[in-house]
């Protein structure tokens, strides 16, 4: 019997890891090629992994919640025939070599080297709780001797809050630093080590009553409850907001959209008529296409819009038009409408909501006529569409103004403020407008 290893999967350029999420087979369980064996998930999509082969779970090395690395190998599958792992034909054994027993003092020099290993070998740090640690990191920590609480305690400037290789030699400079005074200096004071201890903000207790529900946060809530917490402490919001008179473009839709469908087979909505408005004005100012890094500005080359869109629970997800402002109207609609409709069915690929370099929010589904959104980490502006509305307005013409009814909504624009000031943020959603307001309405589609 040969034995196989089931490996996490690449599944796009900017995914390096998963959470095992849930076990479909158990140890013993029978497994078809291309059966799923696990449910993993990323950052907010959930998928399978199947197997690659027929045989039978002897192995699983990872459990629900544990985070895996693309590559790493998550459960040994017993295939039948002599094949070796992942399905390396192994070397013939002869009798000769099993029979073959050491000499003792090659037993005596294994002994010996086993015996200095347990009495050297410190306890390695895994983790604690949502907390995720890089091999080397735990590699150093279980080099130098850091116990798992010490190294939960060490700030982490990486993603998430995650201890970097920076971060923990950091920690062991200023750790030896402070062994070292401590040998040389006068002891602390009493009075002194109340002064040094760190004021830590009270937690105000959360009161529940005898009727009140509790209900547990999902995967996907926790997740996006601590991205809107981390990019509010990581970007400073400021808000534009412009109206925009959208009355040639309600007119034109109503014009051709049943031309559209009996055509293409597909709804001609607002939504990527929007979108080709952000695209042109993000060609026009670049600098709205940009991220931070540190002291860096890192101005993207191609214009990859995010497209928020609601889930049947009520969580958001954000797929991304790659390379929006190549598209055409037709191009853009059939986007769009592929995404949102895979993003319902919970059917996207990881890759499709990685590498977004703005994104455009609809609060107006929601009947909601302006919003202030939170910015999607690490782009600096994110846009949201608000309800069209009927209302009275006052027309322009040659002949002199006159009250008349138009199609009207709001445009409000988050932006960092840290590297977008409020000319610049202004001015792009401003462009977003015009390019609406003077849409032709003799457009072909």
């Amino acid at each position: 019997m040969g034995k196989f290893e089931l490996k996490l999967p690449k599944m796009g350029e900017s995914v390096a890891e998963a959470t095992v999420t849930n076990w479909l087979k158990e140890v013993g369980d029978t497994i078809e090629a291309d059966e799923a064996v696990l449910e993993i998930a990323t950052d907010k999509v959930d998928s399978e992994v199947p197997s690659e082969v027929d045989g039978v779970l002897v192995e699983k090395l990872f459990e629900a919640d544990d985070v895996v690395q693309v590559g790493q190998t998550l459960a040994i599958i017993e295939i039948a025939g002599d094949a070796g792992s992942n399905g390396v034909e192994a070397p013939e054994v002869t009798s000769e070599v099993v029979k073959e027993e050491p000499s003792p003092e090659v037993v005596a020099e294994v002994e010996s080297r086993v015996v200095e290993a347990r009495e050297s070998t410190q306890v390695a740090v895994v983790g604690s709780g949502d907390r995720f640690y890089s091999p080397l990191v735990k590699n150093i920590a279980t080099q130098e001797g850091i116990s798992q609480n010490e190294l939960d305690a060490v700030p982490g400037s990486g993603k998430d809050g995650r201890v970097t290789k920076n971060d923990i030699l950091a920690y062991l400079k200023s750790r030896s630093a402070g062994k070292t005074q401590t040998a040389e200096s006068p002891a602390v004071t009493p009075v002194q080590e109340e002064k040094t201890k760190p004021v830590s903000k009270p937690v105000t207790p959360v009161l529940v009553n005898g009727g009140d529900e509790i209900i547990e946060m999902t995967r996907m809530g926790k997740l996006i409850a601590h991205h809107m917490i981390e990019s509010t402490q990581t970007s400073a919001h400021v808000q534009s907001f412009v109206e925009c008179d959208v009355t040639r473009i309600w007119n034109w839709r109503n014009k051709v959209k049943n031309e559209f469908q009996q055509r293409e087979g597909e709804k001609l909505t607002f939504t990527p008529i929007f979108m080709e408005a952000v695209a042109k004005a993000l060609r026009d100012y670049p600098m709205m296409n940009i991220s931070v890094d540190g002291d860096k500005i890192i101005k993207r080359k191609n214009i990859n819009l995010g497209m928020a869109a609601a889930l049947a629970d009520g969580n958001l997800i954000v797929p991304v038009i790659k390379n929006a402002d190549q598209l055409n109207l037709v191009g853009m609609s059939k986007a769009v409408n592929d995404l949102a409709t895979r993003a319902r069915a919970g059917q996207l690929k990881p890759d499709e909501i990685q590498g977004g370099t703005y994104t455009v929010t609809n609060v107006g589904t929601f009947g909601s006529i302006m919003g202030t959104p939170i910015i999607n980490q690490p782009q600096v502006g994110i846009l949201a569409l608000g309800a069209i509305r009927k209302v009275p307005a006052v027309i322009e013409t040659e002949e002199g103004d006159f009250i008349g009814i138009r199609y009207k909504m709001f445009l409000s624009h988050s932006y960092d403020h840290r590297v977008v000031n409020g000319a610049l943020g202004g001015q792009f959603v401003k462009a977003v407008a015009d390019y609406l307001e003077a849409w032709d309405v003799n457009r072909a589609i």
